[in-house]
């Protein structure tokens, strides 16, 4: 038997096509961020430096905030070619359950992180999915790290995909709209739940997640469960039981950095069997119905854990009703943690 299993030489032009879109799509997940402030050190230690110098003064004394007040999206950007084929790589699908009003406001709830999050990103940071035919009148925010916008360049980039930051003013920004038609796209497990995603993992960080239900409760922003089946099937991870040293050794450097140093591997660009690439399973997005929020400005101990419950509740139904025809384990149990 081969040690490594090499791709044919023959493989239809689409196919390549969809790999260097998702080889992209890779390179944006994990290394844009440090190619833009490379960039910028480049250009400040050149003969260019004063457009370094400008960049950066713009950057802090006028654009400062824009990552938490909505940020600066660009169509063309989310309307890029190259984003059907990263979808159609897994491929990525995505499951409307119920309408949503246009002139209401919702957070979405997504679960699970997985390693990169390709549903979250290829569902509602681009079109890949055709999201705006899908939900007619829906204006999507994915909402990410704070720390992604503090590199200079990618910011902006990342902002094109409509894509903000995670904080309590950016959540307010795009959830208080008085027209209506926003949804805050939240993936609320983390960096730490990132950790269990191995294959067949059903595990979310979720029991005392509930800053995103404080949210709701003071924007009046209707909630919406979300769970990405396949999200967990891309990529294999070092086994990392809770408990472990090395499950202690993650968790503490995922405190201190914020993002969780997850030991993981995928596939090649030209060959199956490592590498940094994720492998080409089927993701499945599944958007719930809305939950009902009565805006409540101080709201209770009380009335945030009954809304929890009733968010739980919902998404492991919406889990139960979908896993048969959209999931690889169609006998998987929910876990919460």
């Amino acid at each position: 038997m081969a040690l490594i299993s090499f791709a044919p030489l023959r493989i239809p032009l689409k196919r390549r096509i969809q790999t260097l879109a998702v080889l992209f799509g890779v390179f944006i997940a994990f290394l844009a961020h440090a190619t833009g402030l490379v960039l910028w050190l480049v250009l400040f230690l050149s003969k260019y430096w004063p457009i370094a110098i400008f960049y950066a003064t713009i950057i802090i004394v006028f654009d400062r905030d824009r990552p938490s007040q909505g940020g600066r999206r660009f169509s063309v950007i989310r309307n890029l070619a190259i984003w059907r084929y990263f979808c159609d790589y897994f491929p990525i699908k995505l499951v409307k359950t119920a309408h949503l009003d246009d002139n209401k406001n919702y957070i979405f709830g997504f679960h699970p992180h997985g390693i990169i999050t390709a549903g979250a990103f290829g569902n509602f940071a681009t079109e890949g999915t055709d999201f705006s035919h899908v939900f007619p009148g829906i204006k999507p925010y994915l909402l990410t790290l704070k720390i992604l916008f503090k590199f200079p360049f990618f910011r902006d980039f990342f902002m094109g995909f409509g894509i903000c930051d995670v904080s309590k003013a950016s959540i307010r920004c795009i959830c208080k709209a008085s027209t209506g038609g926003n949804a805050a796209i939240i993936i609320i497990g983390g960096a730490a739940e990132s950790l269990d995603a191995h294959p067949g993992s059903c595990t979310l960080t979720l029991k005392d997640r509930k800053g995103f239900i404080r949210m709701a409760l003071q924007t009046g922003a209707n909630l919406v469960p979300v769970y990405s089946f396949g999200e967990n099937e891309l990529y294999n991870q070092a086994n990392n039981p809770r408990g472990s040293l090395l499950r202690r050794l993650q968790d503490r450097i995922r405190r201190w950095l914020t993002f969780a140093p997850v030991l993981f591997y995928g596939r090649g660009i030209f060959q199956y069997n490592f590498g940094f690439l994720p492998f080409r399973r089927k993701i499945t997005t599944v958007v719930g119905a809305p939950i009902k929020v009565v805006k409540r400005s101080n709201a209770t101990p009380a009335e945030v854990n009954r809304l929890h419950q009733l968010y739980v509740k919902r998404l492991k139904e919406l889990f139960d009703r979908h896993k048969k025809e959209h999931s690889d384990y169609p006998n998987a149990t929910l876990e919460i943690l």
